[in-house]
């Protein structure tokens, strides 16, 4: 039994892990898939809306590659790690200096012209500064740079026992990107290379994690990208993982949550692993209270949704502009708001429901705008969608003058 019987095990929070993952055997298995790989035909895309869990998912993968013999490196993709090509590459031979720099190297003894003594054997650690001096003194373009020295490290790391390969993984990737204006191409520069190297047969894998944005960002550097990655894309939780999520935690406890209560999380939650999480976070605190002063607990639904929109979806919001919130309150009186709408679609209710409707080049304009701020992404059938989980239902209850 446990200690603390009246204590939280709830963790909502930006990739946090969740006391008990549920729902996830699938994307599991893909990925133990992707690692018996001895030649790396695909990579990794760990793709969805925020609030999936892909960032947890991500750390759940880390100890099933180490334990088939893989390395594991990687951090989040900052935007500045995508300004130039320079950049990624001092990202890369930082993380994968994490590894190495405790291998020690020796370098060959070079011998003197007439007298001049024979230099002793001298011992060099594989530290960054190494990586680096040796990235600097290849010849060539920062990929060729970059190409040779991660060969290089393969020559030396392969030798090691029971050693399958490197998982190169990066989360919130879809900070990735190219940039023509500056004639700097970091993203096309990390395709290229990965390709090339595994074309050589050394094992080192790419395993992304970013927004629905990031794999047509891929395919448009590279068209081969699309033969190069197996995206998993995660979906909401089924009603059943999600009362797994609730109910496995709380075994072990006195207090527990009632059917009825269980039942309005899966609704109120939406299946969306961190609303889970949050609003079990509140509920069960609610729930030690009221069981402490005798009072019959229940779930305060108003006050969550409140709360909800408060610390998750305000500061998202708070990006529009009034016109753009016009748009999104547009979109969201759509049927298939929830899913996937047209620009066509949006230009049809608009001139149902507005005074000044949207013209079609001003909403791809706007849509645009509102991808680069996280609030919608186009996939790759032309169709948009909202970035983030329930934001048609936050939006609604915004009512909009005019609009909802």
């Amino acid at each position: 039994m446990n200690t603390l019987p009246l204590s939280n095990p709830f963790r909502p929070g930006a990739g946090h892990m969740p006391p008990y993952l549920a729902g996830r055997e699938n994307e599991k298995e893909e990925f133990a898939r992707l690692l018996k790989q001895s030649t790396i035909l695909e990579n990794l895309v760990l793709t969805g809306l925020r609030g999936v869990g892909k960032t947890v998912l991500l750390d759940v993968f880390k100890p099933m590659a180490q334990a088939e013999g893989w390395l594991w490196i990687g951090t989040d993709l900052s935007e500045s790690a995508s300004l130039n090509e320079a950049n990624i590459c001092t990202r890369l031979l930082t993380d994968l200096s994490v590894l190495t720099s405790s291998i020690v190297i020796n370098q060959q003894a070079h011998r003197g012209i007439g007298f001049t003594p024979a230099t002793e054997i001298q011992e060099q650690k594989l530290s960054f500064q190494t990586l680096f001096n040796l990235f600097e003194s290849t010849p060539g373009l920062p990929e060729d740079k970059l190409k040779y020295v991660l060969e290089f490290v393969w020559s030396i790391l392969k030798g090691i026992p029971k050693f399958n390969g490197i998982v190169f993984a990066y989360d919130e990737a879809q900070n990735l990107a190219d940039h023509t204006d500056r004639d700097q191409f970091p993203l096309s520069l990390l395709l290229n290379t990965f390709q090339s190297i595994q074309r050589k047969e050394i094992p080192f894998m790419l395993a992304l994690t970013g927004l629905p944005t990031l794999f047509p960002k891929l395919v448009e550097a590279r068209t081969y990208a699309e033969r190069m990655f197996r995206v998993i894309f995660l979906n909401k939780l089924s009603a059943g993982a999600v009362k797994e999520a609730i109910q496995k935690p709380l075994e072990s406890y006195t207090l527990s949550l009632t059917d009825e209560s269980i039942n309005q999380i899966v609704e109120l939650s939406g299946g969306y692993p961190y609303f889970v999480q949050f609003i079990c976070r509140e509920v069960y605190d609610l729930f030690i209270l009221k069981m402490s002063t005798g009072t019959q607990p229940s779930v305060p639904t108003s006050e969550i949704v409140q709360k909800l929109d408060s610390d998750f979806f305000a500061g998202r919001w708070a990006r529009a502009t009034d016109r753009q919130r016009e748009l999104l309150a547009v979109i969201a009186t759509l049927d298939c708001s929830d899913v996937e709408f047209s620009v066509q679609e949006v230009v049809s209710k608009s001139k149902e429901i507005l005074e000044k409707p949207f013209s079609s080049s001003h909403i791809n304009q706007m849509l645009s705008t509102l991808s680069g701020a996280g609030l919608v992404y186009k996939n790759r059938y032309g169709k948009y969608s909202f970035a983030v989980p329930l934001l048609g239902a936050f939006i609604k209850r915004q009512k909009i003058s005019g609009v909802i």
